[in-house]
Parts: structure tokens; C-alpha cells; sequence
């Protein structure tokens, strides 16, 4: 099992619930409300010879649920924090994010950064270069994508799928076949 935690970012609007939905049920709902405190959604996916099933907490962009973030990302294996390519704002908030995450999340948190809304990339505010730079910096994965025309929403969570380190053999069941979930027990398990 793969805790993940889709990032709170402050600014809402930037789709982190359309990529969740893209993700795991293939929809996108133009006329998606915002999230309320948070949701969650569970999708399991084959990696190499593993299945990672993605626990994953879409919590809410306002600022009254800030506080509630920990809660969610203490714990995780992974965490997708998402901008608005169409909004500079949003890429700046996304840096609060991660040094948050660096500070108080699990030392090895697998951290991705998703610049969404590629589709309109003829309203775009923040250029790849900085994007790609800034997550080579923080040892993250960069991808850009589309929610609404399900560009590389896939691909984000598979190159999640491929930072999570594989089982040990030793982690295998006696017939050979390899256990489906694998994380330290804790008080809940969260996904971001």
C-alpha cells in the first residue's frame, strides 16, 4: 500500500481533485465544487512485479483547513503538491508546500509536483524551465498535466509508483507470490 497525500495548496481552483478523479475514476467534472476539508479515493496500480494500491487524501485549498494538513501527510509515502501553470501565484505557494513537507513530513516522502492545466498553455504564467528546475532541486518529480484532457495524470502516479523503493525478497510469500501492501503501522494511513 502506497499512503499518498494530494497536496493542500492555499490557492484553490488549480485541479488537484480533478487529477484525483481523472486518476482514479477517468472522469473530469467541469462544474467540480471545492473540497471540503478532504476526500478520499483508492486505486490500485501494477508496478514491476508489486501492486500499489493509492490511498489518497485530496484535502482542501482554503486557508481555514490548513491546520488540518499534518494530520493527513505525517505518515505518507508520497506526496503530489499542484500548481496552475495559468497562475504564478499558485507555483509560489506550491515552494511553501514543499518546505513545509520538507520540515514536518516523513523523511522519505516522495515528493511530485504537478503543473496542471497544461492545456492552456497559451495563458501560461510559469515557464517549464522553472518548474523542472525548482523540482530538481528538491529531488522531486516534475510532470505537467491536464485534468480535463487527461494529459499525463497517468504518468504522475506511475513515476510515484516508480520512486517507491521495491520489496525486499524476503517480503515475498512462500509461494512466491509478493505481499500487496507493505507500510509501518500507524495510527491511519494517509496519502498525498
Amino acid at each position: 500500500i502506497v499512503d499518498f497525500y494530494m497536496s493542500p495548496c492555499l490557492d484553490t481552483g488549480v485541479g488537484k481533485s480533478s487529477i484525483v478523479c481523472r486518476f482514479v475514476q477517468d472522469i473530469f467534472d467541469l462544474n467540480a465544487l471545492p473540497t471540503i476539508g478532504a476526500s478520499f479515493m483508492t486505486k490500485t496500480v501494477s508496478c514491476g512485479n508489486e501492486l500499489h494500491k493509492f490511498l489518497i487524501w485530496d484535502t482542501a485549498g482554503q486557508e481555514r483547513f490548513h491546520s488540518l494538513a499534518p494530520m493527513y501527510y505525517r505518515g505518507s509515502a508520497a506526496a503530489v503538491i499542484v500548481y496552475d501553470i495559468t497562475n504564478e501565484e499558485s507555483f509560489y505557494t506550491l515552494k511553501k508546500w514543499v518546505k513545509e513537507l520538507k520540515e514536518h513530513g516523513p523523511e522519505n516522502i516522495v515528493v511530485a509536483i504537478a503543473g496542471n492545466k497544461c492545456d492552456l498553455s497559451d495563458m501560461r504564467e510559469v515557464p517549464v524551465k522553472d518548474a523542472l528546475e525548482y523540482a530538481k532541486t528538491i529531488n522531486g518529480i516534475f510532470v505537467e498535466t491536464s485534468a480535463k484532457n487527461a494529459i499525463n495524470v497517468a504518468e504522475l502516479f506511475d513515476g510515484i509508483s516508480q520512486q517507491i523503493p521495491p520489496l525486499d525478497p524476503s517480503e515475498r510469500y512462500s509461494n512466491g507470490a509478493f505481499k500487496v501492501e507493505r507500510h509501518v503501522t500507524q495510527h491511519r494511513k494517509r496519502w498525498c
